[in-house]
């Protein structure tokens, strides 16, 4: 009996997990936006960086001053798409553009994707939004100087 019950709880978890695991539509959603936001970044995109982006996100880093003290640093949607605009990212020669992406998990109508660009990474939340996978969160760390 016992035996019965642990195999019937393991194929429910196992039911519900699939329930809400990732489909092929959506992992190509979520990682067509993630390479709008870093490809859009490194070409200067400004339109392509916006469309990745929900209008109220929230970017932020941790930085630590030379006291040990911690501040938190924020940017917003449209100081990223401006930055973008600006062409900051062009600065990073092609051949030393890095993107490698990973999608981290996902859950429903929230994921979780990891980008190790060249000089930082960033942790992406992103939503479904009126049906539409968009980024509404990033921490980011630099990488130490090499």
């Amino acid at each position: 009996m016992r035996t019965t019950a642990v195999v019937l709880a393991t194929g429910l978890v196992a039911l519900a997990s699939t329930i809400h695991a990732q489909s092929a539509t959506d992992s190509a959603a979520i990682r067509a936006t993630a390479l709008d936001y870093i490809e859009g970044w490194y070409a200067g995109d400004a339109e392509r960086m916006e469309r990745a982006l929900h209008p109220d996100l929230a970017k932020r880093i941790v930085r630590t001053g030379q006291d040990g003290s911690s501040s938190l640093s924020h940017m917003t949607a449209e100081q990223l798409v401006e930055a973008t605009k600006g062409g900051y990212g062009k600065q990073t020669p092609k051949d030393e553009q890095q993107k490698d992406l990973t999608i981290l998990d996902v859950y429903g109508g929230a994921a979780v994707v990891k980008i190790v660009a060249r000089d930082w990474i960033d942790y992406l939340q992103l939503g479904k939004f009126d049906g539409r996978w968009v980024i509404i969160n990033v921490l980011w760390a630099l990488k130490p100087q090499q």
